[in-house]
């Protein structure tokens, strides 16, 4: 009782809070300024949408108050699952994104948006807007949010009905996540490799990836998106027909999501309860899940899944009421409609081309560098056979008798050749871009030291001084913009902007574990960061998790 009470009251004070948040927003819209905006970060922070305080200055021009506020509304209504409202603030927010050159932004809100068209079942506008966020992703250099944009783009194809294509996305995408070493992404990318292969029938991988993903979220301590892998391992299951393995783990999900307030996970795993008490010739058991999940997606205007809790419903129906299943089959057959046309198959199929014109790019720097290498020393081992062979020729005409001498010098050379190529490839394999070294890096040139040295102190001076750029460093060292970029592309295979980005996050993490004193502001500062929410959104891309869990974990 002590319990019902006390949940009674938490959803009682969120009620609130969520009414609080609208008034706010109302009168930010209605006469925009910094002190109504910065009540209204607060109360986002309390319901815990922002990871870090939100503040913007007194003096902030009303096109970057409007910016922040309408994208944080986004982000605070796709957490209410109020999907039209996301739409609406999403799409004022992002032409201002766009305006104030803030590219990380306007990546995080065109993702945000691609995700929200998904669940409207809006494939076609779905993929416009996850191609215009893979392209600032890619241009970025950030392999971590460029396997954000592969599991958004994994969605939409999924989503439409195609998983063969959802594949190649996620399977990249779980490559460039274990190189990032983000544990959230990871989970994220396992869970939806499972639903794809559980949509093309390979039951027994799926299942294996969604106990991959459940194993991480325990890892991370999160509960709540434990139980979303889970319902994605019953889908597994019930593809295996374990029917009573996949009741017993939707029977734990359900009531954890009705109670939490989680109307999409419970919807979902409704039809999938549902599912599986009709797999087992229980209709009348599965009627109400299925009622339940078609109310809650009609409610949410998420047709995709709305169109499978109708299906199950027409099926549950057919032996006991034909004309009640009837009318379920007719909904089913608008919602299959309308999500499933010809022109967003087409438009999918014109997106797919594009993405796979540019899929060469997504491979990174360190595989790109290892290719051109093998080809180099290919050719210059080429050329020394032909030069040695030249010498064995002339060797051959005067001194027979030296031949098997020269023979098994001649290998010897050669093997010492594959030798230093198979220990470059090791190097460079392992991008240093990921802050990682190998177990016997090679030596470099005197030359190449001196390089990389003056590189990282004018690159963490110039940082600490706020006025860390590329073509500031390029200047301090007394070289061209290019021959910088060629530089670090050779030596790292990294592009300067990922070079800078990776000191700042060095200089963070080191300042959080030696200066704890420092709050996450002076942090952020002292890594040339002007505001502190694009500090923290930058921390939890490199390492998985924000500043503040971090020193958390510290000072456990």
């Amino acid at each position: 009782m002590k319990q019902l009470c006390l949940l009674f009251l938490s959803l009682l004070s969120l009620a609130v809070s969520a009414g609080q948040v609208d008034e706010l927003l109302a009168q930010f819209d209605k006469s925009p300024s910094a002190g109504v905006a910065n009540r209204y970060f607060a109360l986002l922070q309390q319901q815990g949408i922002t990871d870090e305080p939100v503040t913007v200055a007194a003096n902030a021009p009303v096109d970057t108050l409007r910016q922040q506020v309408w994208y944080w509304a986004a982000e605070y209504y796709y957490a209410q699952q109020q999907y039209d409202k996301v739409m609406d603030y999403g799409r004022r927010a992002l032409p201002l994104c766009h305006a104030g050159n803030n590219r990380g932004i306007e990546a995080d809100c065109l993702n945000l948006l691609a995700v929200n068209c998904i669940r409207q079942g809006d494939n076609d506008q779905a993929a416009e807007y996850a191609l215009q966020c893979y392209k600032l992703d890619e241009a970025s250099g950030d392999i971590d949010r460029i396997s954000s944009s592969l599991n958004t783009l994994s969605a939409i194809y999924l989503g439409a009905n195609q998983p063969r294509e959802a594949e190649k996305y996620v399977l990249r995408g779980l490559e460039l996540a274990r190189k990032s070493g983000n544990e959230p992404r990871l989970a994220v990318l396992n869970g939806m490799a499972s639903e794809i292969y559980h949509a093309q029938g390979n039951d027994q991988v799926a299942l294996d990836y969604a106990q991959k993903a459940y194993d991480i979220e325990k890892w991370l301590g999160r509960e709540d998106k434990a139980m979303v892998r889970l319902a994605e391992k019953a889908s597994a299951l019930i593809g295996l027909h374990r029917y009573a393995d996949a009741e017993q783990v939707l029977r734990q999900v359900v009531p954890f999501f009705e109670q939490v307030g989680d109307k999409q996970s419970l919807g979902i795993s409704c039809n999938k309860l549902g599912m599986t008490l009709l797999s087992q010739h229980r209709e009348a058991e599965a009627v109400p899940y299925y009622r339940k999940a078609a109310d809650i997606f009609s409610q949410l205007g998420d047709p995709y899944n709305e169109v499978h809790a109708r299906r199950g419903l027409y099926e549950s129906l057919w032996e006991s009421d034909p004309d009640a299943a009837k009318q379920e089959l007719n909904r089913f057959n608008d919602l299959k409609d309308s999500i499933y046309n010809n022109t967003s198959a087409e438009s999918l199929a014109r997106y797919n081309a594009e993405f796979g014109n540019d899929w060469l790019q997504l491979e990174n720097h360190a595989e790109r560098q290892a290719r051109q290498r093998a080809i180099a020393i290919g050719i210059a081992v080429a050329l020394a056979l032909i030069a040695m062979a030249a010498v064995i020729w002339w060797v051959m005409r005067r001194r027979n008798r030296q031949q098997a001498a020269i023979n098994q010098s001649l290998s010897a050379s050669i093997e010492e050749l594959r030798a230093k190529y198979d220990k470059l490839q090791v190097h460079y394999s392992n991008a240093l871009a990921s802050g990682k070294q190998t177990d016997e890096p090679v030596e470099l040139s005197d030359q190449d030291k001196q390089f990389l040295e003056q590189a990282v102190t004018v690159t963490n001076h110039l940082v600490h001084i706020g006025q860390a750029s590329v073509e500031n460093i390029a200047s301090e060292m007394n070289i061209t913009v290019a021959q910088l970029r060629q530089r670090l592309d050779h030596l790292l295979g990294q592009k300067p902007v990922a070079f800078i980005q990776n000191i700042r996050m060095r200089r963070a993490r080191h300042l959080l574990d030696h200066q704890r004193e420092l709050s996450i502001n002076d942090v952020a500062a002292l890594c040339g960061y002007n505001d502190t929410p694009n500090f923290s959104r930058a921390f939890k891309n490199a390492f998985g998790i924000t500043p503040s869990q971090y020193q958390q974990r510290n000072c456990k």
